[in-house]
């Protein structure tokens, strides 16, 4: 499903990543570890077409994502692969429901079919009551469920995540870890974790670890 081929990525004079091959079967749950600056984001943000990088490979699904111009890559991001932010990155004066349908909005969606759909993601996760609600007036957990609502609007066959438990109590954290496994079931989604969190991480399929830009376990 994902195939990265010596990934070299520099800003400025930093080095960021030194030569990354990774590879990820479909339907698979990966987590990606270590410590700080090892590389770990940057990474997810060039599998996900979010940078480029200086040197090397990315095929998403048999797609070489080189050969894409920008417009090519944007509309491939908006369709194929869904995105989860630690800190939600909903904007504030949308309510969930809204949140929800962006990204179908960005893709020319019918509006009245991305207004179904999104309900039924948020009734699906248990949000069916705060659909008017803006996110100052939702808990962590509820933003980060609506969040995902938003990263599966789309039916991507990806799901990239940057920390996702990251800022939830630890209540919501084995909440959205089960979640996570049950989105993978329930739509045969492949995911990629980037986590500091290590029962996510013992939880996943395949735990790889970074450290200094480069793969090392």
């Amino acid at each position: 499903m994902i195939q990265a081929k010596n990934i070299h990525k520099s800003f400025d004079t930093l080095e960021v990543l030194k030569g990354v091959d990774l590879q990820v079967s479909k339907g698979e749950i990966v987590s990606i570890v270590g410590p700080s600056g090892a590389g770990k984001t940057t990474l997810l943000q060039i599998l996900g077409t979010l940078d480029k990088p200086n040197q090397g490979m990315v095929k998403v699904d048999g797609v070489d994502l080189s050969k894409m111009n920008e417009s090519e890559q944007a509309a491939f991001r908006n369709k194929r692969i869904g995105f989860i932010f630690q800190f939600h990155q909903l904007l504030p004066e949308f309510t969930a429901l809204e949140n929800v349908m962006i990204p179908a909005l960005i893709a020319n969606q019918d509006w009245k079919k991305i207004k179904h759909k999104a309900k039924e993601l948020l009734n699906y996760l248990q949000l069916g009551e705060r659909l008017e609600h803006k996110p100052s007036e939702l808990s962590g957990g509820e933003k980060q469920r609506v969040a995902v609502a938003r990263a599966l609007i789309n039916d991507p066959k990806i799901i990239l995540a940057d920390e996702p438990s990251g800022s939830l109590d630890s209540k919501n954290k084995e909440d959205l870890h089960k979640l996570l496994f049950d989105l993978r079931d329930k739509f045969g989604l492949t995911i990629i974790i980037v986590t500091h969190d290590k029962e996510l991480a013992a939880l996943s399929d395949r735990k790889i670890e970074m450290r200094d830009g480069l793969i090392i376990g």
